[in-house]
């Protein structure tokens, strides 16, 4: 009976080991989710950015499927259910909504306090204009990986419907991944095709990241190239990837070519730039959601010193450099530039605590403050922009700081009026 009893011993002391080791692991998990969840809300980070899943507590059942799938580490369990508890990382990337063995997760736009204007589109991005199409970030998808399906399927709804009587098929209206896509499928379905950026490079909202920021994707499959792998980059190994399927595929895109307006007419559109007009049967808008830089209306504004992105910190060195604006595009900046030699950086900001910032950027920027890297200016706004100096005015002081260049990250505004004119519907989203 003794040896009986050591033998299921021998069995049974491994197995409750196991069980007692993913017991601890699965309580240590769920205390890391609730620690996440109230450091959100601490640092008032409950608010996600855009397009986000929205998890129905009656229909979770708990397996952590979508935290494994959620390569932003943005989804937790607490009390038995999945929940966002770092709202604020979380991009759409929607892997966390097939990973859901009982459909419990949907992906939205905006929340009940904060609405987002996203244009009406069909299921094959054409929008109430017909002929009219729009894919990516204007359509509210960030996500690269997206915004290149997105534009692939465009421009392959547009080529069923064959060659137009038009001198063109389809405009393609902007170079980001997008409109790389769209150009790409144009080109394999042989359309008639132009593509027009206004920049002068590619990239769209990745062109105006501050050199060496890591950018999120998950794999892709372009038309031509095939599939490309990747999930983590940088910016500068994304630009690298653009050109080299730009040169590939040997597709044409009209840099530094600027749309201005968009008329419609019975056969399509007519099409002006800043360089020539189109007439064609389609469009297709794959600009992004920032239109135009938000100003800071204020004398002086109209200096070259100032901009609205940073692309080069190196440019900025030996210079009194202040940075205007309160989210992670401003912070990344600030520390990118104060890094440089002989840079002189200060911060300003009009509200009193950066509380819509990834936590690591807040970290990183309280340390360069106490450090001395960075001059941090809360509470304050600029009132005057001259030549040799910058004016603030802090909580009633005035302010006047040596200042050889102006970085403005203070967001864009979404092209209303381009879309009004041409009659695309917008809908403001509250989580729905």
């Amino acid at each position: 009976m003794s040896e009986q009893l050591t033998i299921y011993l021998l069995y049974l002391l491994p197995l409750a080991a196991i069980v007692l080791y993913y017991l601890l692991k699965h309580r240590r998990s769920r205390r890391m989710d609730r620690d996440k969840w109230h450091k959100s809300v601490t640092a008032g980070l409950t608010e996600p950015a855009t397009l986000h899943p929205v998890i129905d507590p009656n229909l979770c059942i708990g397996s952590g499927g979508c935290i494994e799938a959620c390569p932003e580490q943005a989804i937790g369990i607490i009390d038995g259910k999945a929940e966002l508890v770092s709202p604020a990382h979380c991009i759409g990337h929607g892997a966390c909504v097939a990973s859901c063995p009982v459909g419990a997760i949907k992906l939205v736009f905006g929340t009940a306090t904060r609405g987002v204007d996203i244009p009406q589109v069909t299921p094959n991005f054409e929008t109430n204009v017909p002929g009219l199409f729009i894919a990516g970030e204007l359509g509210g998808m960030g996500l690269i990986a997206k915004a290149v399906e997105q534009g692939h399927q465009a421009m392959t709804t547009i080529a069923k419907r064959g060659h137009a009587q038009t001198p063109h098929d389809v405009l393609i209206i902007g170079a980001g991944p997008a409109g790389i896509a769209a150009t790409l499928a144009a080109k394999q379905h042989g359309l008639r095709y132009v593509t027009i950026e206004q920049e002068s490079s590619f990239g769209g909202t990745t062109l105006h990241y501050p050199r060496g920021k890591l950018v999120m994707t998950s794999p892709m499959n372009l038309p031509i190239i095939g599939k490309i792998k990747i999930r983590k980059t940088t910016k500068e190994a994304l630009m690298e990837l653009w050109q080299d399927v730009m040169q590939k595929s040997e597709i044409k895109i009209n840099f530094g070519e600027r749309l201005e307006h968009i008329t419609r007419n019975d056969d399509g559109f007519h099409i002006t730039t800043n360089r020539n007009s189109y007439h064609t049967r389609s469009v297709l808008l794959s600009i992004g959601r920032r239109g135009t830089p938000r100003k800071l209306d204020v004398p002086g504004e109209e200096l070259e010193k100032v901009v609205y992105s940073l692309i080069e910190p190196q440019q900025f060195q030996n210079q009194h450099v202040l940075v205007v604006g309160g989210g992670d595009s401003a912070l990344e900046a600030a520390l990118s530039i104060a890094r440089e030699p002989g840079t002189t950086v200060t911060l300003s900001y009009r509200s009193n605590a950066f509380n819509r910032v990834k936590p690591k950027n807040r970290e990183l920027i309280t340390e360069a403050s106490s450090t001395g890297q960075v001059s941090l200016l809360l509470e304050s706004t600029v009132t005057e922009i001259r030549p040799a100096t910058v004016l603030l005015d802090q909580k009633g002081s005035a302010i006047e700081l040596p200042n050889d260049a102006i970085i403005v990250c203070a967001g864009g505004i979404l092209p209303t009026q381009l879309l009004h004119e041409v009659g695309i519907e917008i809908a403001t989203h509250y989580g729905d």
